[in-house]
């Protein structure tokens, strides 16, 4: 693929923010141009062109008349509110850092004037989870009846604005009704409630599907669910639990996230004897020669994780594994494998493993534009992938 970055991370990315304009989250040109000013490797540039681009976005959005040119306006916020969560994307290493409550607090706000002028606006709301909440928004279709939903979360960094631009628009233009939401670790609940990752992700999904049914545009037995990069591991371990699910989907297939994390993590995961864990990757999160993808790996998971250990964070990745849980699955599970995979490689083959006939395993290459991490770039391609194989499983409902 042609770079976008000299380094990984950012190359990656940067194709994240890019790959965003195919369902009205960004747009193409001002992304390059912005990616053409970043310095490789050094965050504070990330932040600098993202937010730049982010408030001339945002200035722009607001320039317009919203009832004369609703629909102009709502895709310049949308593209305000994406920049917004790039911007942010690098500073979880500094925990104290102000931006990263600024910035989201002008994603959020973007966002929420964007899903205002939808034909069917968004409706923002908190779920009731156990000893948690659970922020919600769903959007309704017009027509009238009960119809397929999906509910859609991403996993170790998404946003479930960003999940909206992935797969929420699609199943929008299928007819199908979708709720994103966000649990403990993820972006608005380590923000607003403390709280990080646990591995019991069923509390988190039970009540959106209690949710679900209490709606009467919805069709409890055509309900799908989505899960994003880490989410891959979150949405099958929730299946496990949550029996109501039509089907789950994996994008894509995590099975441990814990050797997943230790194989990036080389030698902070397996360190030599004597070494102190917790000082070593304090020093790797300050050392710009370390990859870009370590240093923020190593940031955002004690950010996510809400813990100043490495060693806890490491701990606690260890515990989120879908050993022992996979035969309590009854819904049949589409699994996507991505060939070039930076973070979650020979994870699928594993989930696949577990699950046998249970699982569907989709292999999406290099020669489909669709190897990369979650796809990011082959959108289109992915959901026509995922959502026929839903089509056909509901059918059968």
């Amino acid at each position: 693929m042609f770079p976008l970055s000299t380094d990984e991370s950012f190359h990656f990315e940067i194709l994240r923010a890019l790959a965003l304009a195919r369902y009205n989250g960004a747009d193409i040109n001002e992304v390059l141009i912005a990616a053409s000013k970043i310095i490789a490797g050094d965050f504070e540039s990330f932040f600098n062109e993202f937010n730049t681009l982010a408030n001339r976005t945002l200035s722009r959005a607001s320039s317009i008349d919203t009832k004369k040119h609703p629909v102009s306006a709502r895709d310049a916020y949308f593209a305000a509110s994406s920049y917004f969560r790039s911007a942010d994307f690098y500073l979880h290493g500094n925990k104290s850092d102000p931006r990263i409550n600024e910035l989201w607090k002008k994603q959020t706000e973007a966002f929420d004037k964007a899903i205002a002028l939808l034909d069917v606006p968004g409706e923002r709301m908190l779920l009731k989870g156990e000893g948690f909440d659970v922020p919600a928004i769903f959007y309704g279709v017009k027509g009238e009846g009960r119809k397929p939903t999906m509910i859609i979360g991403s996993g170790f960094d998404g946003a479930q604005e960003e999940a909206m631009h992935t797969n929420g628009f699609a199943a929008l233009e299928r007819g199908w009704n979708v709720i994103t939401y966000e649990g403990p670790g993820q972006p608005s609940v380590v923000r607003d409630q403390g709280l990080g990752f646990i591995p019991e992700w069923e509390k988190v999904v039970i009540p959106v599907v209690d949710y679900l049914q209490t709606r009467k545009d919805v069709d409890i037995k055509k309900i799908g669910l989505i899960g994003i990069s880490m989410g891959g591991y979150l949405a099958v371990r929730a299946a496990a639990f949550e029996h109501r699910l039509a089907a789950a989907i994996a994008i894509d297939g995590v099975y441990s996230v814990g050797d997943a994390v230790e194989k990036m993590a080389g030698p902070l995961a397996n360190p030599e004897g004597g070494v102190d864990v917790d000082k070593l990757a304090t020093e790797w999160l300050n050392n710009p020669k370390v990859p870009s993808k370590v240093r923020w790996g190593i940031g955002h998971g004690l950010w996510a994780f809400q813990t100043n250990s490495a060693k806890e964070y490491l701990d606690r990745t260890k515990l989120m594994t879908l050993e022992g849980v996979t035969d309590k699955i009854q819904c049949p599970v589409w699994v996507g494998l991505a060939q070039e995979d930076i973070f979650f490689g020979g994870q699928p083959e594993k989930v696949k493993g577990a699950l046998g006939e249970k699982a569907t395993l989709a292999t999406l290459t290099q020669e489909d534009a669709a190897g990369e991490h979650c796809h990011v770039g082959a959108a289109a391609f992915m959901n026509q992938q995922v959502f026929d194989w839903f089509e056909d499983v509901v059918e059968k409902k």
